[in-house]
């Protein structure tokens, strides 16, 4: 498994580690805002990295990958394929509620990993795991490329996480990069909450 500042160097490599001023989709702000989408266009990189996640559940027998629609599909294909398993992605409804779509289908008690690029609070990811055990599965854990929470994120299964980042966010009301007037981005494929 690569270590954190094997993980670091290609996600710097690929350009997905970007400074400046963002709203996550978490709707705090910060300083930080890790682009995982640049990593998976890179097959060959994608695969190394995700190989971690495939072997750190791989004990856990999982039946089926999950991963939130948009930034963890190919995420969840790829650790999927390397554990030789289904592949499977939640996505909103029109309601905006998480759900699972596309005649896609989870068994009482099958074993589920939820996977996810970047967490931050670790909203989304709790939210596919709430859907996987709403249709009965046995959700054995959840796995992320970042943790940007650093260590903070609340789940309801076991995480684990490639890389802890240490990076600031901030309540938008008490925001200093707001207060100095640096333009925010809001990169990511969600609007924030």
């Amino acid at each position: 498994m690569l270590g954190q500042r094997e993980i670091w160097d290609i996600l710097k490599s690929v350009e997905a580690v970007r400074e400046g001023h963002f709203r996550y989709t978490s709707g705090l702000h910060g300083k930080v805002y890790v682009q995982c989408a640049l990593l998976l266009k890179e097959p060959l990189l994608a695969a190394k990295v995700c190989a971690g996640l495939a072997e750190r559940f791989r004990e856990d027998r999982p039946e089926a990958v999950v991963g939130p629609a948009v930034g963890a599909v190919n995420l969840s294909y790829e650790v999927a394929r390397q554990l030789g398993i289904t592949s499977l992605f939640t996505e909103r409804g029109d309601d905006g509620k998480m759900t699972l779509r596309r005649a896609f289908e989870i068994k009482p008690g099958q074993r589920v990993l939820v996977v996810e690029d970047v967490i931050t609070t670790g909203g989304t990811t709790q939210e596919a795991v709430d859907v996987m055990t709403a249709l009965g599965a046995q959700v054995v854990g959840a796995g992320s490329i970042v943790d940007r929470s650093g260590g903070k994120a609340k789940l309801t299964v076991p995480y684990f996480s490639l890389l802890q980042l240490e990076a600031e966010h901030y309540d938008p009301a008490q925001c200093p990069l707001c207060a100095a007037n640096i333009p925010i981005e809001k990169p990511g494929s969600r609007k924030p909450r």
